[in-house]
């Protein structure tokens, strides 16, 4: 372990110092974004270069049945070699012991990078990026609720249970005092986070019953989509400290605000460190307006990678702080692409379609895809919505199957994210969707059943 641990980032060695490591958690995110892998002894770990698991946990719905048809030669389950990145690795603070995790990347028999996984399909598209002579900077935004345990999936979801021993409160966006009504789970969210070296840039309360926001600083995509894909743990296990779920669902709760994960985009120019979307004379360019373009233009396509469940659409409502079209304006939080007040260093577009239920390599990478095609195509956007983008009409797909219809067409996107991301991801997803189209609804009872 010893070559090893000298590769370790500088909170996972402030997290060992003077302890001796017992376990890693070797991991990898599937197409939902759940941690799958191996916990190996620490002595273990320290001999093997890398690990093996089937290539099936990417053909693998929510539900945990499969999309069998994902395989090139059918479900065969091919191992493939997972190899760790040493830069990711970090505590795991909630454990009993003296644990680290550490994501992996999948690769192939003839050492490929395994197209359909999430984290690959993001570094193919930030290399995409790097071949223009550009460098790609995101900054996530996490929405979640803090709920009461739910342990009969018949019940509504209700608000968790605040200190004061009433139940969290909706629309009391930006309150202190509602935040201090979580406050142990924050405390608890701050230490695992410093913990394992993350710099949250602020958590607020939004405008639902029991809803947070926690913003991370701008950087590199891969690093960005591992620290949230390390979060989503995170903060389920801090609210497990206290009695409560996390949930990262993107409408939770019925006639509450939905939960989404923002994303802030701008380019660097490669060789000069300079925004590309800011000219000399710190106006906006060409380029800013061909990446709002493809935003308006290729969100549609992959609005079933950013929006990858039926309940993910149940958040596009109008006046619940979610966009229900792709028009941009600057500083309005109703358009679905905004452009937020900034200095010209610093000018950015915030998506502000994708839901927190999104894995989020392939929500970075689609948002990134979209951008990319813009630059690309350099076609200019529609003019600027001035005013109540809610007063609008809808754009976006209303459904998870015509979402799937659009994405299953859309070639261009297709040969950014991958050909063979994109075949099995259409596979599985339409698994997913076949099985909801089974299941009958309470409202569906309620109303139909003695009615029509």
């Amino acid at each position: 372990m010893a070559d090893r641990m000298t590769d370790l980032p500088e909170a996972a060695q402030l997290y060992l110092e003077g302890r001796r490591l017992d376990e890693v958690e070797c991991i990898i995110s599937d197409l939902p974004g759940i941690a799958r892998g191996k916990a190996v002894p620490a002595s273990k770990f320290a001999r093997q270069e890398y690990f093996h698991l089937p290539d099936s946990i990417f053909f693998q719905t929510i539900t945990g049945d499969w999309g069998e048809a994902a395989g090139d030669d059918g479900f065969i389950e091919k191992d493939m070699i997972l190899r760790p990145d040493m830069s990711t690795a970090t505590a795991a603070p909630w454990t009993a012991d003296w644990t680290l995790q550490v994501i992996h990347d999948a690769y192939d028999r003839n050492n490929k990078p395994v197209p359909y996984s999430p984290r690959n399909v993001l570094k193919r598209v930030v290399d995409l990026y790097r071949a223009q002579g550009w460098e790609p900077v995101v900054a996530p935004e996490m929405e979640f609720f803090l709920v009461a345990r739910n342990l009969d999936p018949a019940h509504e979801i209700q608000p968790m249970m605040g200190r004061s021993g009433r139940p969290a409160a909706a629309r009391q966006a930006y309150s202190m005092t509602a935040v201090d009504e979580f406050g142990p789970v924050i405390d608890d969210i701050y230490d695992f986070a410093e913990a394992q070296g993350f710099e949250i840039d602020g958590i607020t309360q939004e405008g639902g019953a029991g809803q947070l926001e926690i913003n991370l600083i701008h950087g590199d995509p891969v690093k960005l989509a591992d620290e949230v894909f390390y979060f989503k743990r995170l903060i389920r296990e801090a609210a497990l400290r206290h009695d409560c779920y996390a949930t990262f669902m993107a409408k939770p709760i019925a006639n509450e605000p939905g939960s989404a994960m923002h994303i802030h985009h701008s380019v660097l120019d490669s060789s000069t460190g300079k925004n590309i979307f800011s000219d000399a004379q710190e106006g906006e360019t060409d380029a800013f307006m061909y990446f709002i373009a493809g935003l308006q233009n290729h969100m549609p396509d992959a609005l079933a990678v950013i929006a990858p469940y039926v309940n993910s659409y149940r958040r596009y409502v109008k006046d619940h702080a979610a966009p229900i079209n792709l028009e941009w304006g600057r500083d309005n939080r109703t358009t679905g692409i905004r452009v937020p007040l900034s200095k010209p260093n610093s000018r950015r577009v915030e998506n502000r379609i994708p839901g927190m239920d999104c894995n989020p390599y392939l929500g970075i990478a689609a948002s990134l895809a979209c951008g990319y095609l813009g630059l690309m195509e350099q076609k200019k956007p529609k003019e600027e919505f001035m005013g109540d983008a809610y007063d609008g009409d809808g754009d976006i797909p209303q459904v998870l199957g015509n979402a799937l219809d659009l994405f299953e067409e859309a070639t261009k996107l297709h040969e950014v994210l991958g050909p063979d991301f994109a075949r099995v991801y259409a596979i599985v997803k339409r698994a997913e969707y076949d099985e909801f189209l089974q299941v009958i609804s309470p409202w569906e009872r309620e109303h139909l059943l003695m009615n029509v």
